[in-house]
């Protein structure tokens, strides 16, 4: 079966609000092939199946905030009548139970498969950090050499000690001196 959505277009509409990653309804809605209205009719009509770490609607301050790290166009801003309801991953799958459609399921999948994906990414992600951090507490001292080379190269111009283009007379494009 082909994807209905790709992938990067799902990730890359996955937010971190109040520490969660979520989706929002404007965004699910667009993905399910439906207006955000509906959308969130539907899940109006079922609130017991969204308690709060399903989903929740954006403060007046993080309203603000989002749009200003976002941007959004002028008719989004005039057109909000109520604020944008965030669903974290265990609320989209619940969408797809009072959304009955199979658009609505095949895109949950597809969306399940995002947040999975983007889990694992994250565990390599943190997996690489720690094996960098444990090679500098290891090789501390013998790298030592190398920065204090670099901090003297960067600290400025001593005499006789310049790399990189030398002018005066004739083009050099080569190192003078390189301390090591």
């Amino acid at each position: 079966m082909t994807d209905l959505v790709p992938l990067e277009s799902i990730t890359g509409r996955i937010l971190l609000l109040r520490g969660a990653k979520v989706m929002l309804d404007r965004d699910l809605a667009e993905l399910y092939g439906v207006e955000t209205k509906v959308l969130k009719r539907q899940v109006r009509r079922n609130l017991e199946r969204f308690p709060e770490d399903f989903m929740f609607e954006l403060s007046t301050d993080e309203l603000e905030n989002w749009r200003c790290q976002f941007g959004t166009s002028n008719s989004d801003k005039m057109g909000l009548r109520y604020p944008p309801m965030a669903f974290t991953e265990q609320g989209v799958a619940m969408l797809s139970s009072v959304l009955n459609s199979k658009r609505a399921i095949q895109v949950n999948i597809q969306i399940m498969r995002a947040f999975t994906k983007l889990r694992q990414m994250l565990a390599t992600h943190d997996d690489l950090r720690r094996k960098i951090e444990d090679m500098e507490a290891k090789y501390d001292e013998q790298f030592r050499v190398v920065f204090e080379a670099l901090r003297q190269l960067l600290e400025g111009d001593e005499p006789g000690r310049r790399f990189g283009f030398v002018g005066g007379g004739r083009k050099s494009y080569g190192i003078e001196q390189l301390i090591l």
